[in-house]
């Protein structure tokens, strides 16, 4: 529900007291961007694949397996660090521009990842064997 502009005004006038009173405290309320957050682990992963792959070959240049290997094992690991960075950044749209707080709650449309409807009636098998008889019938196994 958004708030009248009477309402925001009165929130920006606490906000910039409490910013007057205790700026330490106020820097510490607001926190920090999380995109930009997850953006810089993102940049920092990649520099450290470069890394990796400089040392996969330089060990497959100078023929010292284990640098090689090491190389690769940190290749692995930072585009692993990269992707589950990457993939908790939240989105720009305008709610999160707004300093809205997203609803994630159970029954929220943005939580739900497959519509409720009717479930499939039967086992597995039984699909399959529904299945089978209709080809049957039409004649597509001969």
């Amino acid at each position: 529900m958004p708030l009248s502009d009477h309402e925001q005004r009165l929130l920006e006038q606490m906000e910039q007291a409490l910013l007057a009173e205790d700026p330490k405290f106020a820097t510490a309320m607001r926190g920090a961007d999380l995109r930009r957050r997850y953006r810089r682990r993102a940049v920092f992963a990649g520099l450290v694949f470069v890394v990796g792959v400089v040392m996969l070959m330089t060990g497959a240049v100078t023929q010292v397996i284990a640098l090689g290997v090491a190389g690769f094992v940190v290749m692995l690991g930072s585009a692993f660090y990269a992707v589950t960075s990457w993939r908790r950044v939240p989105p720009a749209d305008a709610a999160a521009a707004a300093g809205e707080v997203p609803d994630i709650s159970p029954g929220s449309p943005r939580r739900q990842r497959r519509p409720k409807g009717p479930r499939n009636n039967g086992s597995f098998i039984e699909r399959m064997e529904q299945r089978w008889r209709n080809r049957r019938e039409r004649g597509y196994g001969q």
